[in-house]
């Protein structure tokens, strides 16, 4: 077997903000499929991987998501306040380490067993981030706290416990935009893990 081809070559970075996280412009010269080289420029941002988890009860029918301010979403014409399954960078972490700690952090819930569904990119456009997308069953015995985030981080989450129904309802309205979490509210659909009354 050969070694596939390069196609990517002289990749020049220049740092343009290093005040969030990290916003570096590239340079570089790309194999096009006529086999000619061409240069293109691109900025990526470079926040580190992220996890994300769904949270459901099958006795109750129901899941557990959050509601937080977002300012990019407000920028682009949002009210901001953006419902979503929790969510957190990894912060050197393994996925399963840290979104066991990011659900009992952001939810109240305490996890243990967590069940991995699959991986993506989620801007492969202009962000680097790749996110584990996980799934895991909860009782109200798993409560431990109010949930709520970290006041220290600038966190102050809504933990918002819907029907499955509602959730899916909320996304075929538009009061649920946020991808990560219509990813999973699928994958449940999908893969009847909740049932979607007919």
């Amino acid at each position: 077997m050969h070694k596939e081809q390069q196609k990517v070559r002289h990749i020049r970075e220049q740092l343009l903000s290093d005040s969030w996280y990290t916003l570096k412009k590239y340079t570089f010269e790309l194999l096009r499929r006529d086999g000619s080289w061409q240069e293109q420029s691109r900025e990526a941002y470079d926040r580190g991987n992220g996890a994300v988890i769904l949270l459901y009860n099958k006795a109750k029918q129901t899941v557990v998501l959050t509601r937080q301010f977002r300012l990019p979403v407000y920028i682009n014409g949002h009210s901001g306040f953006l419902i979503e399954a929790a969510a957190g960078l990894l912060d050197n972490a393994s996925p399963e380490k840290r979104i066991i700690a990011e659900a009992q952090e952001e939810t109240g819930l305490k996890v243990t067993a967590v069940e991995k569904v699959f991986e993506a990119y989620m801007s492969p456009g202009s962000v680097t981030e790749k996110l584990f997308f996980f799934i895991a069953e909860y009782a109200e015995h798993n409560r431990s706290g109010t949930g709520g985030g970290l006041a220290d981080e600038g966190e102050d989450i809504e933990v918002l416990e819907w029907s499955f129904e509602q959730a899916l309802s909320a996304v075929r309205n538009g009061e649920i935009q946020d991808a990560k979490t219509i990813m999973l509210l699928q994958h449940l659909a999908i893969n009847q893990i909740l049932q979607v009354n007919s």
